[in-house]
């Protein structure tokens, strides 16, 4: 069984898991991505991640839907939200329901690097 800490990186563009997912296993978390939210909640119904990065809008369940589900779930699962379309009231919105950090688009590598360090260290 793996130590490392387990990640799932849930966006509906593609490009944000292709590109964030090789930054994060060079940090050695083991990394999936997904990008289909309805998929992402049935991958977490049969899989324990210590970590999910979502971003807030997709089509089908939001990533609000997706943060509850997983808090429900697994409450110990640690959720970051990223999103394009950030608002105080989404940032309040997704803390209210159990994420440790709500960060906006475009954001750099070395942010998210350095919050999921901080947050696994917690």
């Amino acid at each position: 069984m793996s130590d490392r800490a387990k990640i799932l990186i849930l966006d509906d563009e593609p490009i944000v898991g292709d590109r964030l997912k090789p930054a994060l296993e060079k940090c050695g978390y083991e990394v999936e991505t997904q990008t289909d939210s309805q998929a992402a909640i049935d991958q977490l119904a049969q899989t324990r991640y210590d970590v999910l990065i979502t971003d807030l809008k997709m089509a089908g369940p939001s990533g609000l839907d997706v943060l509850h589900f997983v808090k429900e779930q697994t409450p110990s699962t640690r959720v970051i939200v990223i999103t394009g379309y950030a608002t105080a009231e989404q940032a309040k919105e997704s803390m209210k329901g159990g994420a440790v950090d709500f960060i906006a688009k475009p954001f750099r590598i070395s942010q998210l690097r350095e919050l999921i360090a901080r947050t696994l260290a917690s």
